[in-house]
């Protein structure tokens, strides 16, 4: 029992040295306002999930992975790996990499085509390509 008591006194001294002083909680605004700065920018995931999902609906394809990712001044941009055309043995089915652009807020401005290659081949023009 004495335990207890000195956890939950433990406890209730990290709650208490954690609010703000004068009793007012955190987000409390006598005003009624609220003070928080809000970023109506999306997270990076937020963005990756968007620019695949617009990029799949633009092209009618399906968007695989993000192979590069990099914020810009004038928003976002990513590197989509694409499954263009199917095939079997599944090595053997086209694959394309789209330079994709997007605004601040995660929106797609533009893609391109940049590359087109055999799923189970590397690209020997590129870095670490054999």
């Amino acid at each position: 029992m004495a335990n207890t008591r000195d956890t939950k006194s433990a406890t209730e001294k990290r709650t208490a040295s954690k609010a703000p002083k004068g009793g007012a909680q955190e987000g409390d605004d006598p005003e009624g306002e609220d003070d928080t700065v809000t970023d109506d920018r999306p997270s990076p995931m937020d963005v990756l999930r968007q620019a695949r999902a617009q990029l799949a609906e633009l092209t009618g394809m399906t968007a695989e992975s993000v192979s590069s990712f990099a914020q810009t001044e004038d928003g976002w941009s990513l590197e989509v790996e694409v499954l263009e055309l199917e095939r079997v043995p599944d090595t053997m089915s086209l694959m394309a990499s789209y330079e994709v652009e997007l605004d601040p807020q995660g929106q797609l401005t533009g893609y391109r085509r940049v590359r087109r290659y055999e799923r189970g081949r590397a690209d020997a023009h590129r870095p670490g390509g054999r």
